[in-house]
């Protein structure tokens, strides 16, 4: 099970903002989309950030810049949907940018990781069942 497995279902449509932008600005872009973090873009569409709800309560007075988590996590189509799920337990956030050749091609989210694990799960359960039917 990969990243990529997500991305082909849920699709690599990824909603961003500038960092000037207000937090207001982005509270109605967050409600408007019905997501729970934002990618901050630099110049060449970069990553140069991640705001999510969090960031937002603490710092509702602050410009988005100075509340936004500079360090992003990223991660690659390829890799597998266990070392994302470490990574987003261990570095306790929820969304994960997934680049590929230094391009953003989508978010995801533990929401995503979970609903395809539990997806998984039941396939496994069903492949189990029918093979001890017929044997």
């Amino acid at each position: 099970m990969h990243v990529k497995n997500i991305l082909s279902a849920k699709g690599g449509n990824v909603v961003s903002i500038e960092p000037t932008a207000t937090l207001e600005t982005a509270v109605r872009t967050l409600t408007e989309h019905k997501i729970g973090a934002l990618l901050v873009f630099g110049p060449d569409r970069r990553v140069i950030g991640i705001l999510s709800e969090r960031d937002i309560v603490r710092g509702l007075a602050q410009p988005l810049s100075q509340v936004m988590t500079r360090k992003v996590v990223t991660c690659s189509p390829s890799e597998t949907i266990g070392v994302i799920m470490e990574r987003m337990t261990a570095g306790k956030f929820r969304h994960v940018p997934v680049i590929e050749q230094d391009q953003v091609v989508g978010v995801v989210s533990i929401g995503d990781v979970v609903k395809y694990r539990l997806q998984e799960m039941e396939h496994e359960s069903a492949a189990l069942r029918d093979y001890i039917q017929s044997a």
